[in-house]
């Protein structure tokens, strides 16, 4: 079929054009052709077709609207579940929306008209690129205008090879499905049922070429290409046709004239409703199939259906549910041995000697420590602290260091089994050379104004900046970013700040004599009552930060401009989890590895801007802190995400069901059903692919502190691949099918704060926990020369940890003494290792100190190597790809090639045979009268 080739534009005058339409999506109609001039076109036909134009120059009047080639408006023919036009032959693949100008409420006749004529402008030039469209009015909301769009076959073929789109060759019966026959009884009751959701044929498949299509397996053209596929391509045009000319620059693409009002809407049909059958009996009903055996809750137990839900989302979106439900896997054996520790811990906590000298009111009863501020912070008793001494010995225990060890291991192994399972992802959804067919963004082609030589092709090539110009952006974009960090840590210090005023207030208010028979005073000490309090405002403060940045990152982004649409989401991704990164984990790192780290000692305290005393941990250390601190944000951050992500498009969906309840006993077609449900946004998944990064990072960043995490994670990611899966399929409209090859940076990431938890946990053991203080005490101090006792033993720990104190003996004399006037005491305890008031170097560190210090880094040195010696033997040992995938991609790439082959030597013969044979019957035709 032979392509339309009259393109309408409007040529506007600059007074005319409003604030909706910015720059993104303009270009100088002279300084480039519309497609990518990098890729390789079948014809000059597209080409022609993008770049001649018809120009309107009238403003005000509507006589070139004789040159509009508009839909027709068609009445909706009362099927509820028709995908077709009202022919009933040509497939629905994209659905446009606008309100009618001249019903809208506004009366804006001005701005109303130019709306209008930009519309008209771009649905002719759809229908000259060879698009079928047909208009439907809405059955409950007169105001509303369906634009039903079709592509035909032509349209089809000549965009599928354009886009490189790989499409059948011949079917596949080297692929064999990876199930254990012995254990089929086992899981049977775990898998999807086959005669519910068949399994799909596989195929040999190559990028599709208009000149070998009898290489291609087609049995039915209606078939061909599929619905998902079909919608990648109409929206390749749609992203790409031009809609008006203003002083030579074009402005084009759908998404503009979204975000401008022109139109309301533009989306793909979902097939069916989610929770019935369509009556279509050819429609495959695939989203009724989703959700009762993936979105609904009695499907919790059962595994993904991956292969229809990337034959019905698109690779993109199976990619990541493939990524989640392997993590969520591996995140069982996590939870097993971190809730083992955890009981180890939980049973042996009686046994715990140190916690007993803490309660014992002969022990920590007697046991006076330093006030914790200055003036109106009391003197008190080391035994208030006992309930969270206890609580201390489950999480601060030697399983704990076996857990470290074990998560260490674990993150080496899931990646690299992450990515034996993405290889075998590619092969069978076939992206394995994926990045040779992604196409530019349209943002970036309407900026290619600079003409460059491609250093490997010696071709013209247009890019959108210079060398100089790509450097200053860069520059731009980093500075925002470091300053938004800089941001970050401030709200840090601020926090930090209302911990220091507020635990003074917390200490003049709780009462300090502990009561057994009131909770408040077991459990809510000053330390605590500051931590939970910090914590919450934190977790406040972290939220607003957030939605705030993230308007910031996608202007960032923009601005810097990236080529393909994985170029842009990688540069965004990697920003959003800089800022997330430090956002969410600032504040656990403080309180692991500053907080009472550089207090100085009761005679010489360290000020925070010459006001305010450090913050000092609890006599146990801040382990405990830091474990609360964990399960606030966690705990905090799940709520939050799942009152966003179930909640908020719930309730808005329902409010828009109550708005149209007048016009509910009328039929509606499938469009305007789909048309009522939530928008996804343009960046689809990249907010729940984040979420669950950061929840890694706490899972193994900090899961020396809190063993449970992986357990609070695991239930969690079991809840959140439904609750993502309900939500795709009955909140939101379908969203346009993309390709993936892979998770995309997220991968590089995972890496990254797989080699950083090595390290953060080796010192959460090490500075954070009492672990090596007490091995130290145990086998070195407990005995002589150091110590009393004649054999090993944890008693006495407390009292040779706490260094003592005479409050005499204040140095700083710019300050007044704070003790005096507290009471009528003399001697103090304090959590040091210094020596005690009248030695000869007194209030200086002491030996013990010391072989603390050494013990420390000596573990960390020994920790970090030996597992990180595993992880490099596990990378070396598990190949990113298995022997089978190889074996099975190089099969394909060999049989295609060879059916390629054959196929056009079986051509090139049968040409030549009639070549010959011409050439025999002009030799015959002039020899026979000569023999005559």
């Amino acid at each position: 079929m032979q392509m339309m080739t009259r393109n309408v534009l409007l040529n506007m005058e600059l007074e005319e054009d409003d604030d909706e339409d910015g720059d993104i999506g303009d270009v100088p109609d002279s300084r480039r052709p519309f497609l990518a001039p990098h890729t390789p076109l079948p014809s000059g036909l597209v080409l022609e077709n993008f770049d001649q134009t018809i120009v309107c120059s009238t403003f005000g009047s509507l006589e070139s609207q004789e040159d509009f080639r508009t839909p027709e408006f068609e009445e909706f023919n009362g099927k509820p579940d028709s995908l077709f036009f009202t022919d009933g032959q040509r497939r629905i693949d994209f659905v446009l929306v606008y309100e009618d100008e001249s019903k809208k409420e506004n009366n804006k006749k001005g701005t109303n008209e130019k709306q209008k004529r930009k519309r008209q402008a771009y649905e002719s030039n759809l229908i000259s690129h060879g698009l079928q469209l047909e208009a439907t009015r809405s059955v409950s909301d007169d105001k509303l205008v369906f634009v039903k769009v079709h592509a035909p076959w032509e349209v089809l073929c000549t965009y599928a090879e354009i886009m490189h789109i790989k499409l059948p060759l011949k079917p596949n019966d080297l692929k064999t499905r990876s199930t254990f026959d012995t254990f089929n009884w086992f899981t049977k009751v775990l898998r999807v049922n086959e005669s519910v959701i068949k399994p799909e044929q596989e195929f040999f498949t190559a990028p599709f070429e208009k000149s070998r299509m009898n290489d291609f397996y087609i049995l039915d053209r209606d078939s061909f290409f599929n619905p998902a596929t079909r919608s990648r391509i109409v929206y390749f045009i749609l992203s790409r046709v031009k809609y008006q000319v203003m002083n030579n620059v074009n402005k084009f693409g759908i998404n503009r004239l979204v975000s401008s009002g022109i139109y309301k809407a533009a989306f793909p049909l979902h097939d069916c409703k989610f929770n019935y059958k369509s009556e279509d009996p050819n429609c495959p009903s695939e989203r009724y199939l989703l959700y009762r055996e993936w979105a609904h809750p009695r499907s919790i137990y059962k595994k993904q259906p991956l292969d229809l839900i990337r034959k019905y989302y698109g690779e993109k979106i199976g990619i990541y549910f493939a990524w989640l439900g392997y993590y969520t896997q591996m995140l069982l054996l996590a939870a097993v041995v971190g809730v083992a520790c955890f009981l180890y811990g939980y049973l042996n906590q009686d046994n715990c000697t140190w916690s007993k000298e803490v309660c014992d009111p002969d022990i920590g009863g007697q046991i006076l420590m330093c006030p914790q501020c200055d003036r109106l912070c009391p003197f008190w008793r080391l035994n208030i602290t006992c309930e969270s001494s206890k609580k201390l010995c489950i999480f601060d225990s030697f399983g704990t260091l076996i857990f470290a060890v074990f998560m260490g291991v674990w993150v080496t192994l899931f990646l690299e089994f992450w990515k034996r399972r993405q290889a075998e992802l590619e092969y069978e959804w076939d992206t394995v050379e994926l990045q040779q067919e992604e196409q530019p963004r349209p943002e970036y082609e309407a900026q290619c104004n600079h003409v460059v030589i491609n250093e490997i092709t010696q071709e013209e090539e247009r890019i959108p900046f210079t060398t100089c110009g790509k450097c200053i952006r860069i520059t731009l974009c980093a500075s925002a970013v470091f300053f938004w960090i800089l941001l970050i840590i401030a709200s840090v210090i601020g926090i930090i700040v209302y911990r220091l005023s507020v635990f003074i207030v917390f200490s003049t208010t709780l009462p300090k004599n502990p009561n057994g028979t009131d909770p408040i005073q077991k459990y809510l000490t000053p330390q605590m009552a500051t931590s939970i309090t910090a914590s919450i405002i934190s977790f406040i403060i972290i939220m607003i930060l957030n939605t705030i940045y993230e308007k910031v990152a996608i202007m960032i982004t923009n601005f810097e401009l990236p080529r393909t649409q994985t170029d842009y989401e990688n540069s965004l991704t990697m920003k959003m989890f800089l800022f997330q990164f430090v956002n969410y984990y600032s504040s656990c790192f403080y309180i692991a590895f500053f907080k009472g780290k550089f207090v100085g000692y009761p005679g010489d305290p360290v000020y925070w801007l010459g006001k305010y005393r450090n913050e000092e941990c609890d006599p146990g250390g801040c382990l405990l802190e830091l474990t609360t601190q964990l399960t606030i944000i966690m705990g905090g951050k799940a709520i939050w995400n799942n009152i966003q992500e179930v909640l908020l498009p719930w309730v808005m969906n329902l409010i828009g069901r109550y708005k149209r309840v007048s016009g509910s006993e009328k039929i509606t077609p499938r469009w305007e059903q789909d048309y009522h449900l939530q928008p996804m946004g343009r960046l689809g998944l990249f907010y729940e692919y984040l979420e669950m990064i950061i929840q890694f990072g706490f899972v193994t960043l900090f899961v020396a502190s809190f063993p449970l995490a992986p357990l609070l994670a695991l239930v969690n990611n079991i809840l959140e691949i439904r609750v993502d899966a309900w939500k795709l399929t009955t909140q939101f409209r379908r969203m346009v099918p993309e390709k993936a090859q892979d998770i995309g940076a997220w991968q590089p990431i995972m890496q990254g704060i797989a080699i950083l938890a090595v390290v953060t946990n080796a010192m959460i053991i090490a500075f954070t926990s009492d672990m090596i203080p007490r091995l130290v005490y145990y086998w070195s101090f407990s005995i002589p020369p150091y110590g009393d006792h004649t054999y090993y033993t944890m008693d006495g720990y407390i009292n040779n940890t706490l260094s003592v104190f005479n409050i005499t003996d204040f140095k700083n004399t710019d300050k007044e003494n704070p003790y005096i006037g507290l009471g009528n005491y003399t001697l103090c305890r304090y959590r040091d290792f210094r020596n005690p008031p009248g030695h000869p170097q007194e209030y200086k560190h002491n030996i013990y100190y010391w072989h603390v210090i050494a013990a420390k880094l000596a573990f960390i040195i020994v920790m970090e190597h030996v597992i990180y010696s595993v992880k490099f033997f596990i990378s070396y040992a598990i190949p990113d790809v298995s022997k089978i995938t190889k074996s099975k991609i190089k099969r394909e790439k060999y049989l295609t090639q060879k059916l390629l082959h054959e196929s056009h030597l079986k051509d090139l013969t049968k040409n030549m045979g009639l070549i010959a044979e011409r050439i025999g019957g002009v030799a015959d035709s002039s020899v026979r009268p000569k023999l005559e």
